[in-house]
């Protein structure tokens, strides 16, 4: 039996592993281990890529979305609209800020926050709107930073999933007023560790996210705010810079397999496929299906040699971080994703072949069940 793997971060390493060795040396010889040429290098590509005018590099994924969050003195008493399917990361930046995450639940077909619900949503004490561009494919932009312009608020894109996915012909991190970007190891773009960054065309906000980020300072030992740690390693911006040449190609093998899994699972009974937005392109970091027994073809699936994985089998308002504040509400169109998603591999470690060979083990399975 053919063994595939649902992700393989070491892939890009070995594709690339004579320029990744010799991005190590620059930095290495360099002696310049915090900041410097490498970071600011990365930086200006990733910003100009995002079609953006400034990039920030953070030390998480985490961080790219508290801390313009915080820039914008967002805080106790202050509520930002989030969807309620999402990894936690989304809800953990808000509930880090001190202030309350309002949740909106998810679109029955996109799987996205539900665009139609969001401005019921909005109270005097909103602040921000932050959309998740969920499994790499983006939420349509252009009536939503409407609102939030027209209502004074923040449009902070989580982009954590979704480098290179455009609506229309923005890229993430173009959409909204700015956007959190994640590049832990797994992501479309990911580093060899943690990192992150913000991506944004306001001056000032990234003025004041790089000074959060460095101690609260612009020039060493003037603390200007009460800032933290979280800077983006110029090792590992070394290797998102020689990454980052090679994004579109792997995208492009994303949306091959994606294409793949849409055509010869089209026809099989009771898998539901992920939709892409008329309009936005998605570059598929994960490929989602859903089937209402998951947990027997989850189990089938692995038997059958095809690994999968849950993204996400808990509803954030029922885990133990939220339950006691929103373990109460309820959102049926998350809870049944959660009850029901599984995703297939899917990334440029696999082959056109691959695919077609899993798409017709699922089939098969899907049909026994």
């Amino acid at each position: 039996m053919r063994e595939y793997s649902f992700l393989d971060v070491g892939f890009t390493y070995r594709s690339l592993k004579a320029d990744l060795d010799a991005a190590y040396a620059r930095v290495m010889d360099s002696g310049m281990y915090i900041g410097g040429a490498a970071l600011d290098g990365f930086e200006a590509e990733f910003a100009a890529w995002c079609g953006a005018k400034y990039c920030v590099g953070l030390g998480n994924g985490l961080e790219a979305l508290v801390l313009p969050l915080r820039a914008r003195s967002i805080g106790p008493g202050d509520e930002v609209i989030v969807p309620a399917h999402t990894f936690i990361a989304t809800w953990l930046a808000v509930a880090q800020t001190g202030a309350t995450p309002v949740p909106v639940d998810a679109d029955p077909v996109t799987m996205n926050i539900d665009l139609g619900k969001i401005e019921a949503a909005i109270t005097d004490r909103t602040r921000a709107i932050m959309p998740v561009h969920l499994y790499g494919a983006p939420v349509q932009g252009e009536a939503l930073r409407a609102l939030c312009d027209a209502r004074g608020l923040m449009l902070l894109e989580d982009a954590a999933q979704a480098h290179g996915a455009q609506d229309g012909n923005r890229r993430a991190g173009a959409i909204g007023h700015a956007a959190g970007f994640s590049f832990y190891p797994g992501k479309n773009l990911g580093a060899f560790g943690d990192g992150g960054a913000l991506v944004t065309d306001d001056a000032e906000l990234a003025d004041k996210v790089r000074m959060l980020s460095n101690y609260g300072s612009r020039v060493k030992y003037q603390h200007d705010l009460a800032g933290g740690n979280s800077r983006l390693d110029p090792l590992q911006a070394a290797f998102l810079s020689v990454k980052l040449k090679h994004l579109e190609a792997w995208n492009a093998r994303r949306q091959e397999i994606a294409a793949v899994y849409l055509n010869r699972l089209a026809a099989t009974p009771d898998l539901r496929l992920p939709v892409v937005t008329p309009g936005t392109q998605s570059v598929w970091h994960l490929f989602v299906v859903r089937h209402p027994d998951r947990e027997a073809l989850r189990l089938a699936l692995i038997k059958a040699g095809v690994p999968v994985a849950l993204h996400y089998p808990i509803a954030n308002h029922k885990s133990g971080a939220f339950a006691a504040e929103f373990g109460h509400l309820s959102f049926p169109v998350a809870e049944d994703i959660c009850n029901s998603c599984l995703s297939l591999p899917i990334g440029p470690h696999l082959s056109v072949q691959d695919a077609e060979d899993i798409a017709g083990i699922v089939d098969q399975v899907t049909r026994s069940l």
